[in-house]
């Protein structure tokens, strides 16, 4: 594993957004913070910031600052202590006709007709509705030096997808899309323990899953994986 030395965070600029409507919570407005897009943002700096609770989305590197709210709390998996429950060993076993493979680059052809899918069938009530190629360029197929792509295929089709962005002390998924097709596979747990695999055969100790907020069913997915650490006072503390 890589060693990062510590940035000068003084020269990182942040803007503001002004409030707009939660994602997550209806009743909630929310402000975001984005690091300078100008900002050169290598590997390293990357990592740091995602310690500290920041994330990707496309080209912007983010975070929640909400003036009242302090719901979305950053989650991260303690890879070599993470066993799987029964339900996830049953995920596996379903899934195990499955292959599993890591690409550089995304073939736009292929994936966005599953991402349009995804995106038509599970979030349609979602802010990212209805997809776009031109949304689906900027958030997910203009992969950043350290990104790859998790293609999942059963029988040669492509069945999930999963971008990740490798950081100097684990992986960081960034958004998974699958077909509908196959409900009884639970692709999307399917892929939060193939992007596990893939850490623990890296040497990476994390595997970074964005923000838990208890309150959202759509995150309530995060706390069936564990030991899950969650970032509270800038401390990283395990999820009771």
């Amino acid at each position: 594993m890589s060693r990062d030395i510590s940035p000068d965070v003084r020269a990182i600029r942040l803007f503001l957004t002004e409030p707009h409507p939660c994602s997550y919570l209806e009743d909630q407005k929310a402000i975001t913070a984005f690091v300078d897009p100008a900002i050169s943002i290598d590997k390293n700096l990357y990592s740091y910031l995602s310690r500290y609770g920041f994330r990707r989305s496309g080209r912007y590197i983010y975070a929640p600052r909400c003036k009242d709210c302090k719901a979305c709390i950053p989650a991260r998996l303690v890879v070599d202590e993470f066993t799987p429950n029964r339900q996830q060993h049953r995920c596996n076993k379903r899934n195990a006709d499955l292959t599993v493979s890591v690409a550089r680059s995304i073939d736009e052809d292929e994936h966005y007709p599953l991402y349009e899918q995804y995106l038509s069938s599970r979030h349609a009530d979602g802010d990212m509705y209805p997809p776009t190629m031109t949304q689906y360029r900027d958030f997910i197929s203009s992969l950043w030096e350290n990104s790859r792509i998790l293609e999942i295929r059963l029988d040669g089709k492509l069945v999930a997808a999963g971008v990740i962005d490798i950081l100097n002390d684990g992986l960081s998924a960034i958004y998974t899309y699958y077909s509908p097709e196959h409900p009884k596979r639970s692709l999307g747990t399917y892929m939060i323990l193939a992007e596990l695999v893939l850490s623990r055969d890296m040497g990476l100790p994390y595997l970074y899953l964005g923000y838990w907020i208890e309150r959202s069913p759509k995150m309530a997915y995060k706390k069936n994986f564990q030991p899950l650490e969650l970032l509270i006072d800038d401390l990283w503390v395990p999820m009771n």
